[in-house]
C-alpha cells in the first residue's frame, strides 16, 4: 500500500537503495544512542589490539617466577627465557629471532578472531555491516561469508581444538604458581588468585563457544538415548547464553595477568603472599 512518501527508485541502485529493499526515505528511524554500542565494542577491541601488540612484540619481561604470561606459553623457541618446570618446548631453534608469543598467539587470536560473538562486534565496530540493528550498512552490496578471506571464518571449529590444548597449558601455568620464588611448592600470592580468575574465565569462554555446544550435543536424532550428551549440552548451552559477557570477561582477564606478570618482572613491585 503506498504511504505517499516513498522515495523514486535510483536507476542501477544497490545496496539498501535497491528496488527491492524497503522504500524509506531516512536511513534509519532509530531514535535512541544505537552508535554508542558499537563505537564502545570499537575502542575496546582496539585498546586490547594496541596493548597486545606491544607485549607480544616486546620479548621481555613475562616472566617472573613462578608466573608466565599467557601471551607467551608454551614457550616454543629456544630464546625463550627459561622457566623451571614451565612449559618450555624448544621446538624453534635458534634461527627464530622473533618474540616466542608470535609463535602461540595465533591459536587464541584466530579462536577469538572466527569466534561468532567476535565477528559480530567487529563487523559492527570497524567494518559498520551493519553498525547495529534497522541501521542500513554503507556497503554497496552484501556477501556476507562467502568470499574470501571471510570464508575462511568457517575453520573456527578448528581453531576451538587448538584452543582447549592452549587452555590446558595455562591451567599447567596456573597450578605452578601455587609455587613461591624458589620452586617451593606450598605458595600462594596475589598473582594466584589472578592466574586462578584468568583461567576460569578462559575455560567458561571456551566451553561456552557454539562449537563446542556442536561437538557435545550436535547431530543427535534422539536426546533421550545419549542422556550424558544431552546433560552436558544442557550446560554448554547455558554458558553459550552468557557467551559475550564471559568473552569480554576472559579478554580483559588475559591482559591484567599479562600485566601483572610485566609489572613484576619490572620491579614496579612485589607480589604479595598469603602463604
Amino acid at each position: 500500500m503506498a504511504t505517499g512518501i516513498e522515495p523514486s527508485p535510483q536507476a542501477g541502485a544497490t545496496g539498501v537503495h535497491a528496488a527491492s529493499r524497503a522504500a524509506i526515505p531516512a536511513r534509519h528511524l532509530r531514535t535512541d544512542r544505537w552508535w554508542l554500542a558499537p563505537a564502545c565494542t570499537a575502542a575496546g577491541l582496539l585498546a586490547f589490539i594496541v596493548y597486545s601488540t606491544w607485549r607480544a612484540f616486546a620479548n621481555a619481561d613475562y616472566y617472573h617466577a613462578p608466573y608466565v604470561s599467557p601471551f607467551y606459553s608454551p614457550c616454543l623457541a629456544q630464546n625463550c627465557h627459561t622457566m623451571r618446570g614451565g612449559p618450555n618446548w624448544e621446538i624453534f631453534g635458534s634461527w627464530w629471532g622473533l618474540s616466542p608469543a608470535l609463535l602461540i598467539l595465533i591459536f587464541p587470536l584466530g579462536f577469538r578472531l572466527t569466534c561468532y560473538y567476535y565477528r559480530k562486534a567487529y563487523y559492527r565496530g570497524f567494518w559498520a555491516s551493519p553498525p547495529a540493528c534497522a541501521v542500513a550498512e554503507p556497503h554497496k552490496k552484501y556477501t556476507g561469508e562467502t568470499r574470501f578471506p571471510l570464508i575462511l571464518q568457517n575453520i573456527h571449529r578448528y581453531f576451538f581444538y587448538f584452543a582447549v590444548l592452549v587452555a590446558c597449558i595455562l591451567t599447567y601455568d596456573t597450578a605452578l604458581t601455587f609455587r613461591d620464588e624458589h620452586y617451593a611448592w606450598g605458595h600462594m600470592g596475589l598473582g594466584t588468585l589472578v592466574f586462578l580468575a584468568n583461567i576460569a574465565l578462559i575455560w567458561a569462554y571456551t566451553l561456552s563457544c557454539h562449537s563446542c555446544r556442536h561437538i557435545v550435543g550436535g547431530r543427535l536424532r534422539h536426546f533421550s538415548k545419549h542422556p550424558v550428551r544431552y546433560r552436558l549440552w544442557g550446560w554448554v548451552g547455558k554458558l553459550n547464553e552468557r557467551h559475550m559477557l564471559l568473552a569480554w570477561s576472559s579478554l580483559i582477564s588475559v591482559a591484567v595477568a599479562d600485566l601483572y606478570v610485566y609489572l613484576l618482572a619490572t620491579g614496579a613491585f612485589a607480589d604479595p603472599r598469603f602463604f
